[in-house]
């Protein structure tokens, strides 16, 4: 993942984390919103109950025509035409009539409808009349419909022992109840214990579900939170009443009832969809402008680490103190420069001095030797066969210093790259047996054993440059060991053709190991050599994309191990 979507993600999370508990919070506040909408129709309902309790208790007054006809009833007289009176004066008074001490009825007076469709009343079997007598309050039945009127049955005991029995309407109240209205769907019902609700002709009447309105009922919350028909759904409150088993249901769509609240939602979204637009866009500037200021100095600084002074830094990207920060960096690159200019020359001067002086060394023994046999020779006072001697020496000396100007040749190639391999199949058994054969009368001369075990292999390499470096391995390994045996083995692994030169020399030290490849280095300076010649093996062979590791133990001998690499197909 780059910087700046780790800047971005993390810009991004920041500004909108806030929006969780915001949205939580939200929600509770809707939740409880819905709850006090409801509340309102809740108190609505309970209004409507207290009315009709209201109404209800309005009937002590409105019976004291009761004690009239306790006269007529002493008097033996027939209290008709009071009852009669009192319906006309009272017209939600259906009927009336007056029951004996056990309930059986012995006037009536009402509409003549209402009359025909009930029948001489007994109530003799109701227990609540002995009850009632002794509490000597007014019972108001349950909620009927008769003739499609709400009704209720009322029935006031007398101080002789008689019953006042009544049926009371509730139409014209109920008509002025539901002229009330809550918004446009929302009505005020009568609804009884089993669901059915009452509703006047002219009130429109949903079918509501009757066991949703049970288990409402039945609830301990008074709220109703989801009441389901055919078209619509429903919300409301309810409240019980005086009534047996009726209650006052307040009731209205529920898209009407939570309108306001879907009105708000609708605006929260839209606020919430700009506010987080605006905190995309803004992370998004924001992680690009601190994103690149930061992306330019890690990149600078990756360059840096690998050696390249030149890298700089356009200053104009950075704001703040991120300008002030690329400016130091880019004058720290600058004074590193300088001083990466200064070490190297002081590291030329120190090799070039290192390398005459080397140089110096090793050349002046043979350009000395030179010197004094010609200073012989031209003295003429040497014979036929001393001047043959000297001029095999002069020779020899002269083969030396040529192997020691090609040496250093090859040091200032290998180091400049102008000495790259000329990569070919070599067959590594030809150049190995080739190697050996050259160097066979050498460890003849010791009598030590020159093994090889080499299959068939061909290695992608430069020939010359490899057989340089096998002859100067197996080279130096006779060279330091004077009794057992030089072998040569070469394998091929997965990745890779394995060449080693093992000998059972005198060996080395861990420490004398690890100063083995440097340039002008010799761990024996009584032996001929000017230490290049494993400088240059382990250039060539890095040349090639390998490596030339040495391991030894003292006494027991050394082994060098070269691994170049198989050619990608």
């Amino acid at each position: 993942m780059s910087l700046f979507s780790k800047l971005f993600k993390m810009f991004l999370a920041v500004v909108l984390m806030p929006f969780v508990p915001m949205m939580l919070l939200l929600a509770y506040y809707q939740v409880h919103l819905k709850d006090n909408i409801l509340e309102t129709h809740a108190n609505l309902a309970q209004m409507v109950s207290a009315s009709i309790n209201q109404h209800i208790e309005d009937l002590g007054w409105r019976l004291a025509f009761a004690q009239n006809v306790e006269e007529y009833l002493q008097q033996k007289k027939n209290p008709q035409s009071i009852l009669e009176d009192a319906l006309m004066a009272n017209p939600d008074f259906l009927m009336l009539a007056v029951l004996s001490p056990q309930g059986k009825e012995l006037y009536r007076a009402g509409d003549k409808q209402v009359l025909s469709q009930i029948e001489s009343l007994d109530l003799s079997a109701d227990v609540t009349l002995s009850q009632l007598a002794k509490e000597r309050r007014i019972s108001v039945s349950r909620f009927e419909i008769i003739s499609g009127r709400p009704i209720s049955e009322f029935i006031y005991p007398m101080p002789n022992g008689d019953f006042l029995y009544g049926i009371l309407s509730f139409f014209s109240f109920l008509a002025r109840v539901q002229e009330q209205r809550i918004g446009s769907t929302g009505h005020i019902y009568i609804v009884d214990q089993e669901g059915q609700t009452y509703a006047s002709d002219y009130l429109y009447k949903p079918a509501f579900d009757t066991a949703d309105l049970q288990q409402a009922f039945a609830s301990k919350s008074h709220l109703i939170k989801k009441l389901k028909t055919p078209q619509e759904v429903y919300v409301g409150a309810y409240a019980s009443t005086p009534i047996l088993g009726a209650y006052v249901a307040v009731l209205q769509r529920k898209s009407e009832a939570y309108r306001s609240i879907y009105y708000t939602n609708v605006i929260l979204a839209l606020f919430l969809l700009t506010i987080a637009t605006l905190s995309y866009f803004g992370a998004l500037t924001f992680a690009e402008q601190l994103g690149k200021p930061i992306e330019a100095l890690s990149h600078a600084a990756k360059e840096v680490s690998q050696g390249n002074f030149d890298e700089k830094i356009d200053p104009e990207i950075g704001w703040g103190e991120f300008k002030g920060l690329i400016n130091s960096f880019n004058q720290m690159t600058s004074d590193l420069k300088d001083y990466q200019v200064l070490q190297l020359e002081q590291q030329v001067s120190e090799m070039k001095e290192q390398v005459f002086r080397a140089v110096a060394h090793d050349l002046r023994a043979p350009l000395l030797g030179l010197q004094g046999y010609i200073y012989i020779l031209q003295s003429g006072k040497v014979s036929k066969e001393e001047e043959k001697n000297y001029l095999e020496l002069m020779s020899q000396a002269a083969r030396n210093l040529s192997s020691l100007l090609e040496d250093v040749l090859d040091v200032s190639r290998v180091q400049a790259g102008m000495r790259t391999p000329q990569k070919q199949a070599v067959d590594l058994r030809a150049l190995v047996q080739h190697v050996v054969e050259t160097l066979a009368p050498t460890a003849a001369e010791k009598k030590l054993s020159l093994e090889v075990n080499v299959p068939s292999l061909h290695v992608p390499a430069d020939l010359k440059l490899l057989q340089r470096v096998i002859t100067n391995l197996v080279s130096n390994a006779i060279k330091f060991t004077e009794k057992g045996f030089v072998r040569v083995c070469a394998n091929e692994e997965e990745k890779c053709y394995c060449i080693t030169v093992e000998d059972s020399g005198i060996g080395m030290t861990a420490q004398e190991v690890k100063g083995l490849f440097q340039k002008f280095h010799q761990l024996h300076p009584e032996q001929p050599g000017y230490g290049l010649g494993l400088f240059i093996s382990r250039q060539i062979i890095e040349a090639h994309g390998g490596t030339l590791q040495a391991s030894s133990t003292p006494g027991k001998g050394s082994v060098f191990t070269i691994q170049l690499p198989k050619e990608e197909k």
